[in-house]
């Protein structure tokens, strides 16, 4: 039944809003065709659905998404090949979200002393911000999150902040032929980007991260040849660490350049605590079904839990073993996805003792 879901969904392609819905409908109507309470909430276009089970004073969300980056049309077929599921959206994070659907299933009728709410969303891979930003917003929240990314079974208990900005480097026009008679706004900029790369926050490290991550994804300068260009803009996606502070990385840039920054986009840092309760409950049950000790770490990048933990909840990633998600050969281990559902299991089950 697993595989059988997950094909399916692979096969759904989910890369465009339409696409990303439809299979919110698929995902809906399996649980609502295996008698589960689920129902789909629209926000902004974007559709998601809920499905709660269970009793007690707390909350568990195992959370997950169908959406996809975009991919061939031949990754939309899935493949079995020599013990791995290959197809776009296989490790991210489709088998995630199988496993936990196949999870809710069985724990239907289990006399499990928690509440446990499953949430599948549509626009992950774009922000989250139009459907679990929205849930967390309004209210489905929890006590602690899971999100299925694929982590090989370990447990991610953290994750990087985000910044994203325009850094606007203004030169002097002058003609092509003569340009000592300006001042060349890309040449300015090259300076710019060497003297950001040697700042303080660049060069610093933390427990699970070797340094920041700092991208210029897009540059932007002149418009013809024989012209020496008045205007350069760098566009950045920094990743910063948990233990730094995104407005003293702001004003080091800032002592840096005279050009204009232009923030376009900041999320938090996400830290779950090693010793949290529910980590604490968690880890044996990892090393059970793995028969070795649990892998903690950071990720570099971010998912749906930081909207989970802007309201102080804990939340991690932990899901199946997978490997080149966004890329050509993406696939997903089938066994791997079993071990993580028994895990969801075994952890919800864990309350009704």
């Amino acid at each position: 039944m697993l595989e059988s879901l997950l094909k399916d969904l692979i096969s759904i392609n989910s890369s465009s809003k339409e696409g990303a819905n439809q299979a919110i409908e698929y995902c809906h109507q399996w649980l609502s065709g295996h008698d589960l309470p689920s129902r789909i909430i629209e926000n902004n276009g974007y559709k998601m659905t809920v499905c709660e089970i269970g009793s007690g004073d707390q909350t568990v969300i195992f959370n997950g998404h169908v959406d996809v980056v975009s991919g061939k049309d031949e990754q939309f077929i899935p493949v079995e090949l020599r013990d791995k599921i290959y197809g776009r959206g296989a490790a991210d994070m489709k088998a995630g979200v199988a496993a936990m659907m196949c999870a809710v299933k069985a724990l239907r009728n289990k006399p499990i002393g928690v509440k446990i709410q499953l949430q599948i969303v549509s626009d992950e891979e774009i922000g989250g911000f139009n459907c679990s930003g929205y849930l967390a917003e309004q209210g489905y929240r929890g006590d602690f999150v899971i999100c299925s990314e694929p982590t090989q079974l370990g447990i991610a208990l953290e994750a990087k902040g985000v910044i994203r900005l325009d850094i606007q480097i203004d030169g002097d026009p002058a003609h092509g032929s003569r340009p000592w008679e300006g001042v060349n706004a890309i040449e300015k900029a090259f300076e710019v980007h060497q003297k950001l790369l040697k700042l303080p926050f660049a060069k610093e490290a933390s427990e699970f991260f070797p340094q920041p991550s700092i991208n210029l994804a897009k540059i932007t300068g002149g418009d013809v040849y024989n012209k020496v260009p008045e205007k350069c803009i760098m566009s950045y996606d920094i990743r910063y660490l948990p233990e730094q502070d995104h407005e003293e990385i702001i004003k080091q840039i800032e002592n840096i350049t005279d050009g204009e920054i232009i923030m376009n986009m900041f999320s938090k840092p996400l830290v779950t605590a090693r010793d949290n309760p529910f980590i604490l409950m968690l880890e044996p049950i990892v090393e059970k079904h793995t028969e070795d000790k649990a892998v903690f770490f950071g990720q570099h990048g971010s998912a749906d839990t930081v909207f989970f933990a802007n309201y102080g909840i804990p939340a991690i990633e932990f899901g199946p073993t997978g490997m080149n998600w966004h890329g050509d050969n993406e696939y997903v281990l089938p066994h791997s996805i079993h071990l993580y559902e028994k895990m969801l299991i075994d952890f919800a089950m864990k309350f009704s003792n």
